[in-house]
């Protein structure tokens, strides 16, 4: 029997309002009790490979999915895709980026380096709380991963 242990989604978001409507449309659907926040790139790699003020964190219990904004300060998303995708232990982890880039560039780099989707951020309040609740319900408890 598979244990109930909570889900960790990691949300890697330099854009506070961004964050707090994807927040809120996670905790809407009862995905939001474990988000955890990172604002930029390099935080966001000390979270998933457990470096830094996260050293204490579970490698071996990586996040569910990563919620990744592209356009960030220190690191940006592409490095933090490519890091993760690069590595036998993280591979697996769903990385959904999420951004407002809608440039060809971005999304032939994000999926030639393993990205799981490529979406662009919707303007319209209710249409971008919409999108995320499906990214969570799909990613979370629909799509299985190795384990």
């Amino acid at each position: 029997m598979e244990s109930l242990e909570p889900i960790e989604i990691l949300l890697v978001e330099d854009n506070p309002k961004d964050a707090e409507m994807t927040l809120r449309a996670l905790r809407s659907h009862n995905l939001g009790n474990r988000v955890f926040w990172v604002k930029d790139g390099a935080e966001a790699l000390d979270f998933i490979f457990c470096r830094g003020v996260y050293a204490s964190r579970d490698a071996a219990r990586p996040p569910k999915l990563v919620l990744l904004d592209l356009k960030m300060p220190k690191v940006d998303g592409i490095e933090v895709l490519r890091q993760v995708k690069a590595d036998e232990r993280m591979r697996a982890i769903p990385v959904v980026v999420m951004t407002s880039s809608n440039e060809e560039r971005d999304v032939t780099e994000s999926y030639r380096l393993g990205v799981n989707s490529y979406i662009v951020k919707p303007i319209d309040f209710a249409a971008f709380l919409e999108v995320v609740a499906k990214i969570g319900l799909y990613w979370v408890l629909t799509n299985r991963v190795p384990g």
